[in-house]
């Protein structure tokens, strides 16, 4: 399954789904996660940007930011929105930089759509200088094998340890949403960022700030979390 294909197919769905107001859960955490984000440095790499959301808020906080994408549809976008200092149409698990080239790398929700994460994230330590740091946030693992029934409880759906390829389409409030990607568990991007060099020192299940009117859909992700962040730090 190829998710390049899917992101640059589906763009124009995730720019209108994510830019129209009071829809996509990330504006309910994201002042939580501006605060979990280590303070700037020199250079930061966004890592898929997507649209450009990400970039535009490190930007505000003071990072100098390149943005990154294998989507040239939702690169282009990220840059017509002003989202960063530099652009850059890059394959995670290739990435067009030299060695120590960022002492900040930052992937939001990328890691579950890329099909080699092990390989990303050892091009995320290779670009990263020493005592640089690496902060990702994914669907979390479990909230990724869990659906929510008609009473609220979580069902666990398929083999949490073994994860595996999924794909989906959501409807709400008018707008079309397509998602193929991987569910992976949790030991699985440790591994990774072991393997890579990365030493974890912190990690966040945050809460949704909001569960009222249009974010009411949220309210069981205020028992499970949907979301795991973590920061990681170079070891070399």
């Amino acid at each position: 399954m190829s998710t390049d294909f899917h992101w640059e197919r589906y763009a124009g769905e995730w720019i209108e789904w994510v830019r129209t107001p009071d829809h996509d859960a990330f504006w309910v955490y994201v002042q939580q996660f501006r605060e979990f984000l280590p303070p700037p440095g020199s250079h930061t790499l966004d890592l898929g940007c997507g649209e450009g959301r990400v970039s535009r808020e490190l930007t505000d906080l003071g990072h100098r930011v390149t943005a990154s994408d294998l989507s040239p549809s939702l690169l282009e976008a990220a840059e017509r929105a002003g989202s960063a200092a530099d652009y850059r149409l890059a394959d995670a698990a290739a990435l067009p930089f030299a060695d120590d080239s960022f002492d900040r790398v930052v992937a939001y929700n990328v890691l579950m759509d890329v099909p080699d994460v092990p390989a990303a994230v050892a091009e995320v330590a290779r670009v990263l200088a020493p005592g640089g740091e690496f902060t990702m946030s994914v669907v979390h693992p479990f909230a990724d094998r869990c659906t929510v029934d008609d009473s609220g409880r979580f069902v666990m759906a398929g083999d949490y340890l073994t994860g595996g390829v999924f794909s989906a389409a959501e409807t709400r409030a008018g707008l079309d949403m397509h998602w193929d990607g991987w569910s992976r568990p949790l030991h699985e991007y440790f591994d990774a960022l072991t393997s890579a060099g990365l030493a974890v020192t912190a990690m966040r299940e945050p809460k949704p700030e909001r569960v009222d009117g249009p974010y009411s859909g949220l309210e069981p992700w205020r028992r499970m979390p949907l979301f795991l962040w973590l920061n990681a730090r170079h070891r070399a």
